[in-house]
């Protein structure tokens, strides 16, 4: 059955790092791959998933890169550009060619507050990778995690989700005046919608799907924070987490058999998080609008039309 969005609780908390979420799991022949998994939380993420015995497979967009971060590690490097709609067709075509079932799809990769940039179908930047780009690839690598018979597709959202809803009449802001706060937290909304809406679809060929707040980690992607930006998030400076115990609830949504049966919610701290009342922002929990089957319906006929992939 599908849980309600509200704690179990779990037991763990915001310092449970990644190993020890997944503490005692054997994952020998599970296959992950974790976009994103060369830098930050992501890298923290396949770290742990290596240790435990999961084959991990990281595509990166700029492979040098990611060959000097992965070297001492045992997992497979490949390259994607989630930016690219051609390189995540690519991507997945070379995976399912290899014939593996996939138990886990780590969506870490992202961009964040960055100045207006499009794509080659002029669609805005963070809501063509930071959404856009996962769904394609989760829609082709949908035979792989179909196959496992018991998968996840986990999605990095984040708090800053309650800085904006999915503004339908104009999500790449072609008319209105550009905010790269208030795009990127479309995109994180778009994450957690996108969640909810394909549990919904893969409940019956076991695929379950669930988004995650990592928490204010100070990586790569957050160099563009202020104080200010921590403070519009409901987070203290003092409140950071290193990126190990940020890659903490990537890994609980992941494998943790706590999760077994739930889907189509949003978590932080490893375990499910609050739901905020209305009028509410900052501090802990998801907003409505971003778990709302009305809206993720919306959403995902929209992202059809987009990208021109679907189920």
């Amino acid at each position: 059955m599908t849980s309600a969005q509200a704690p179990l609780p779990s037991g763990f908390g915001p310092h449970t790092t990644a190993r020890e979420a997944i503490a005692g799991l054997d994952l020998r022949g599970k296959n992950v791959i974790v976009t994103g998994g060369y830098s930050g939380l992501g890298l923290e993420a396949a770290k742990a998933f290596a240790d435990h015995g999961a084959t991990v497979i990281v595509p990166a967009r700029t492979p040098d890169k990611a060959r000097a971060a992965l070297e001492t590690l045992n997992v497979e490097q490949e390259e994607l550009d989630l930016f690219k709609p051609a390189s995540v067709d690519a991507f997945a075509q070379r995976f399912l060619a290899t014939g593996r079932a996939l138990h886990a799809l780590v969506n870490c990769a992202g961009t964040m507050a960055v100045p207006l940039v499009r794509d080659a179908r002029g669609y805005e930047s963070h809501f063509a990778t930071n959404h856009l780009g996962h769904f394609q690839l989760a829609m082709r690598l949908w035979p792989a995690l179909r196959k496992a018979k018991g998968s996840r597709v986990v999605s990095v959202s984040s708090r800053a989700h309650q800085f904006s809803g999915i503004d339908f009449e104009d999500p790449f802001y072609d008319r209105r005046p550009y905010e790269k706060w208030k795009a990127y937290g479309q995109s994180k909304t778009a994450n957690v919608l996108f969640a909810v809406a394909l549990d919904r679809r893969g409940q019956k060929d076991g695929v379950r799907a669930l988004a995650l707040h990592p928490g204010v980690i100070h990586t790569d992607l957050q160099r563009h924070m202020t104080d200010e930006d921590l403070q519009k998030m409901g987070a203290k400076p003092a409140d950071t987490k290193t990126a190990e115990q940020g890659a903490g609830t990537i890994a609980w949504c992941a494998f943790n058999r706590q999760l077994e049966g739930v889907g189509g919610v949003y978590c932080e701290d490893s375990d499910v998080a609050v739901t905020l009342p209305e009028g509410t922002r900052g501090g802990p929990g998801v907003k409505q609008w971003a778990i709302d089957p009305a809206l993720a319906e919306q959403l995902w006929t929209a992202s059809e039309g987009w990208t021109g992939v679907g189920l």
